[in-house]
């Protein structure tokens, strides 16, 4: 039974937070603490010159919102929002973190993975920690 679990959320159209987060319970001791997460990947600078603050800060407060509501939905959880690639940042903050599993979701692999490779692959990959992936 694991007692810090991490649970990398995104927020894309057939994504399932509930099947992750009963993963996540099954795998939990009674006094397990969840940490709900989401990456907002990087702009590059010259990308966001582009982009009017207001705008920024409209998207950045969507996915605040988006992220409280979702982490709701698994009692005591706490939200963690982060800023940089979903991978490296996911694995980062579970060795900082003292995270001794993540649950992932995972997509069904295509063509393009075999050159890039998903997120929940690097996190497989990279992890010092369990890694559970859910599909």
């Amino acid at each position: 039974m694991y007692k810090n679990i991490l649970i990398p959320v995104v927020f894309e159209e057939g994504q399932d937070h509930l099947a992750v987060f009963e993963v996540a319970k099954a795998l939990a001791a009674p006094d397990a603490k969840f940490t709900v997460m989401h990456v907002l990947e990087t702009v590059p600078a010259f990308a966001l010159a582009q982009v009017p603050q207001d705008v920024q800060d409209q998207a950045r407060k969507t996915v605040e919102t988006m992220l409280a509501s979702t982490t709701a939905l698994l009692p005591g959880a706490a939200s963690k929002l982060a800023s940089g690639h979903a991978g490296n940042t996911i694995v980062e903050t579970a060795k900082t973190h003292n995270i001794d599993c993540i649950v992932i979701a995972s997509h069904i692999p295509g063509f393009e993975d075999f050159f890039l490779g998903s997120t929940a692959a690097r996190v497989v990959r990279h992890a010092k920690c369990a890694v559970h992936v859910v599909r």
